[in-house]
């Protein structure tokens, strides 16, 4: 049966800072009802907000708890709880037959992002990942270049992943058990997404990284802080990421993203954050972004997904928008990967 009333998405935690975002781009868009809960944002001990103090300030429906949230009915789910509680929720809402769009990284341990894939395809409900990056414009035109051979045969790739440490806002990103480690974990994926994309799916063969805590040492933070990660792909193809939390405190901004790709007849680097106007006033930097709202971007494939997955005639093959779990899976085992060659000082086979 197709959605024709108002798709209901959910909400579930504000740990992760894209959740507020995430709700002030929904609340925007016609036809979506929401409704929110942060079931442990009590306890959290957050400078910024969380719980229903930040669903008031943001205008957000709200409800104390995931049994409330999931009696509503939702049709859908975000899933921006911290990285190792992905998987009891995205069970929970393969269970009660709720798509789901779960921030990166898609888990904190392989075993456990494969069995949230298996649990939504025996559902039959859709897992998405939040890797908004692939939707700029900038790696689109990087895409289509790559695809009509303009580039020849890549046969390197450099990406940097660099911003503030996450402490102050939200504290578990420094927790390893929470995180499932450091900057590694943070930044490490976006970059490894946008490879899988290039590449269709390319599997990494090996991988040797370097990380420590010499960055923001002063705060006493359990996770890295710095990192760099080498990968080499099945078809010989060699990818580096810078993966710092490297970005000042006092910066204006979060940090950004390059990625260079390297082909046997060219080369192309995209820097998808970069589009803004910058200066200086009398409290600072000022900085005033210009570019695509990519965060829309991403929530507009994943709806459409679901609004098509409501109308599906049976027998048809299941839709599945893009990056998909798979995906998520593919990204966690690189980054597994690199907390392993980082802990031991050697290449580890992925």
């Amino acid at each position: 049966m197709s959605i024709a009333r108002p798709i209901k998405v959910a909400i579930a935690s504000f740990a992760h800072v894209h959740a507020a975002g995430y709700a002030r781009t929904l609340l925007e868009m016609p036809g979506v009802e929401l409704l929110a809960s942060d079931a442990d944002g009590a306890s959290a001990p957050d400078a910024s907000p969380r719980g229903a103090e930040l669903a008031a300030s943001i205008g957000l429906p709200y409800v104390d708890d995931y049994d409330q949230l999931f009696a509503w009915g939702p049709d859908a789910v975000i899933v921006t709880s911290e990285n190792a509680r992905h998987r009891a929720i995205v069970e929970r809402a393969a269970a009660e037959g709720v798509h789901v769009l779960c921030e990166k990284p898609i888990a904190t341990e392989v075993a456990d992002a494969e069995a949230m894939v298996a649990a939504c395809a025996a559902a039959g409900v859709i897992l998405m990942i939040a890797y908004p990056v692939r939707f700029a414009p900038q790696f689109t035109a990087l895409r289509q270049q790559l695809d009509a051979g303009a580039l020849g045969d890549p046969f390197a790739i450099v990406g940097t992943n660099n911003g503030k440490i996450p402490i102050d806002s939200r504290q578990w990103f420094t927790d390893p058990l929470l995180a499932g480690g450091g900057a590694m974990v943070d930044h490490v994926v976006h970059c490894a997404d946008l490879i899988d994309a290039l590449t269709g799916g390319m599997r990494a063969r090996t991988v040797y990284a370097a990380a420590n805590g010499i960055l923001h040492s002063e705060k006493n933070v359990a996770a890295e802080t710095g990192g760099l990660v080498t990968i080499t792909y099945e078809s010989g193809l060699i990818a580096t990421i810078d993966c710092s939390w490297s970005q000042p405190d006092a910066a204006s901004t979060w940090g950004g993203l390059t990625l260079k790709v390297t082909g046997t007849n060219g080369s192309v680097e995209i820097e998808p954050f970069a589009e803004h106007v910058g200066g200086f006033g009398v409290e600072g930097d000022i900085r005033l972004d210009y570019g695509t709202d990519i965060d829309a971007l991403l929530i507009d494939e994943f709806l459409d997904a679901v609004r098509r997955s409501g109308s599906a005639v049976e027998g048809q093959a299941p839709i599945v928008p893009q990056p998909d779990g798979a995906v998520g899976v593919r990204t966690l085992e690189i980054v597994d990967a690199a907390r392993r060659s980082a802990r031991a000082g050697a290449p580890v086979t992925v």
